[in-house]
């Protein structure tokens, strides 16, 4: 019985488009350690699968065993994510702002606030211009809080 996890790393492979999948090797390889290779061949396994089978994928996968394979999975899972996310940032207005927030607080995390604030600032004009209002309210309550915590 096909467990609804693989299923769903399945469904998103298959869903790729061939400059994703492209993109995808291209990321992977550039750390190329022996687990990025794993995860290669896996994508590739189940990529040139026409439906999803856990008995054919641990031959295929030979020899790694069951819980190895679940873990490269997951992995894999991440990895298509973090992929997808570099490749398709400048398309969409919501990543780039998720971006600029995620950002700005890894700055005010270092202790950098007034960058932090630079960061915020850029991305404020972002989403007035897109009429992103509820990420405007997240990006001027971190403000807010870099502001009031830290005379600046």
């Amino acid at each position: 019985m096909p467990n609804r996890f693989s299923d769903a790393l399945f469904q998103l492979i298959r869903s790729l488009e061939k400059s994703e999948k492209r993109h995808f090797k291209l990321y992977i390889n550039r750390s190329s350690s022996n687990q990025d290779l794993k995860i290669v061949k896996l994508f590739d396994t189940l990529d040139k699968m026409a439906e999803y089978d856990d008995e054919v994928l641990l031959r295929k996968m030979s020899p790694i065993t069951k819980p190895q394979l679940n873990n490269l999975k997951t992995h894999l899972y991440k990895q298509l994510l973090a992929s997808l996310r570099l490749l398709k940032t400048h398309e969409n207005i919501d990543l780039q702002l998720s971006e600029h927030l995620d950002n700005a607080r890894l700055l005010y995390n270092k202790g950098l606030k007034i960058q932090a604030l630079k960061i915020l600032e850029k991305a404020k004009e972002l989403a007035k211009a897109n009429q992103k209002f509820n990420t405007l309210v997240q990006l001027l309550s971190l403000e807010k809080k870099i502001e009031t915590l830290h005379i600046t």
